[in-house]
């Protein structure tokens, strides 16, 4: 085991005595600090008081509607980009939706992005954070009624408008998207243009983070009060690949049906945001959502991206989707007074963390392999260093129980292999590429070679 040496970063503990060793990168803690719970009650209010943002409302008035709400998003936005030096460009990203299940009539949808360009002109990585605007109440094609949407999802979008305001003065090597979407309501339409347009040119999108209702505390019905938790839904067997019988035979041989590149942006999001954010625990959800639910990073996932969905711990269903009312006895409607807005300022931390950890780190490991030409009790893995962007100062071969939801130890080597005493039969592992500041890429769990 040459040049090998054992890490215990941020690892789970293997004994009820073990010690964890935080790192922390000063300048993502001083983001993270600055992330203000204040701006996000203002962002949030600000977008409720335009009354309806739904997707078929009004798009002259400068007060009332989706066309007030995307335009007041855009502007706050390029004030963002101003503290950019030049970095941060925002635009609306437009499409003509036909008419469909939920849209009655042709419907113009206009996203907002506001883009900061990453500094290394051989990175090619992009990195997108979002949540969506729009908002409905009870009857889905009432375009003209009170849809305040507080937490569904103006929650998501301050995260997203408050991470391009603190993230916009600073630089990183990859870039970073931040998105306010439209259409979700309507079938995901905004973000599924988003998606393909990724897709047709070329975009490197190494991760996508859905923020979709990410501001309640209260459980309807179990009457729970949690502002510590906060649910991360990832896909285990990939979306793209659901209808490729090869793969699924290889995912089925190999058990790596818990290891799709979805389940490892999870892990690293929990291991990564309870590093920086204080009195949050990261619940990792093995499913791509809800039941009878979707969310924003479903598109992404269906043009073979990696992605996940954002939600807080306990819902309360009368904010959501409901028409302003009382009704025997129970007050409905998803108005800003029942946010948490330091809970939304938790999670906009989590993804600030996250998103500059990995925008900071060296990309992946190029052709991650284990070595299966013979049969023995130990494991060969092997590896190319990234394709894109800088040069790692090392990697981190990651290795756990297969029955463990989370990476137990960390080996770091500087070659680009690792001969490891454990039996590659008994344990699964991965390797993630990283800097001499600490900065990890997301790991890549190798495929069979000979």
């Amino acid at each position: 085991m040459k040049h090998l040496k054992l890490f215990l970063l941020l690892s789970i503990a293997a004994s009820a005595g073990a010690q964890t060793t935080i790192r922390q990168d000063a300048t993502i803690r001083q983001m993270c600090d600055e992330v203000s719970s204040k701006n996000i009650e203002t962002i949030i209010r600000k977008l409720v008081s335009f009354k309806t943002r739904h997707t078929l409302s009004d798009t002259t008035s400068k007060t009332t509607g989706i066309g007030a709400a995307r335009n007041w998003i855009k502007s706050e936005y390029e004030k963002y980009a101003a503290d950019s030096h030049g970095r941060m460009t925002v635009q609306f990203d437009t499409v003509t939706q036909p008419p469909k299940e939920r849209i009655n009539r042709p419907v113009v949808l206009k996203n907002v992005l506001a883009i900061l360009k990453g500094t290394d002109p051989k990175d090619n990585r992009v990195y997108l954070v979002s949540g969506h605007y729009d908002s409905r109440m009870s009857d889905i094609m009432d375009p003209n009624g009170d849809e305040p949407g507080a937490n569904d999802d103006a929650s998501g979008t301050a995260v997203s408008m408050e991470l391009a305001r603190v993230m916009a003065k600073h630089s990183f090597p990859a870039t970073i998207i931040f998105m306010a979407v439209s259409g979700e309501e309507q079938g995901m339409d905004g973000s599924g243009h988003v998606a393909k347009r990724a897709k047709a040119e070329h975009w490197n999108v190494d991760a996508m983070l859905d923020n979709d209702i990410v501001g309640n505390t209260h459980g309807m019905g179990n009457d729970l009060k949690d502002n510590i938790h906060v649910r991360v839904f990832s896909e285990g067997v990939p979306t793209v690949d659901a209808g490729n019988a090869k793969e699924i035979a290889r995912l089925v041989s190999l058990g790596g049906e818990n290891d799709s590149p979805s389940r490892e942006l999870s892990r690293y999001m929990k291991e990564t945001a309870e590093r920086y954010v204080d009195q949050l625990d990261v619940k990792l959800i093995y499913r791509r959502d809800r039941y009878l639910r979707g969310g924003d990073h479903i598109p992404f996932q269906q043009e073979g991206y990696t992605a996940v969905r954002i939600t807080e711990m306990n819902e309360d269903y009368a904010r959501q989707h409901q028409t302003i009312r009382t009704e025997n006895g129970v007050d409905y409607g998803d108005l800003p007074d029942f946010v948490d807005f330091n809970y939304v300022q938790k999670v906009a931390r989590m993804n600030l963390s996250v998103l500059a950890n990995l925008a900071s780190a060296p990309a992946e490991p190029q052709n991650v392999g284990i070595v299966t030409s013979g049969l023995t009790n130990s494991t060969q893995l092997k590896w190319e260093a990234p394709a894109t962007g800088k040069k790692p100062a090392g990697y981190y071969v990651l290795m756990r129980e297969t029955t463990s939801p989370y990476w137990e130890k960390k080996f770091y080597v500087t070659d680009t292999h690792a001969d490891l005493d454990y039996s590659k039969d008994n344990y699964l592992f991965a390797v993630q590429s990283v800097d001499a500041e600490g900065h990890e890429s997301l790991p890549v769990v190798p495929k069979p070679v000979r």
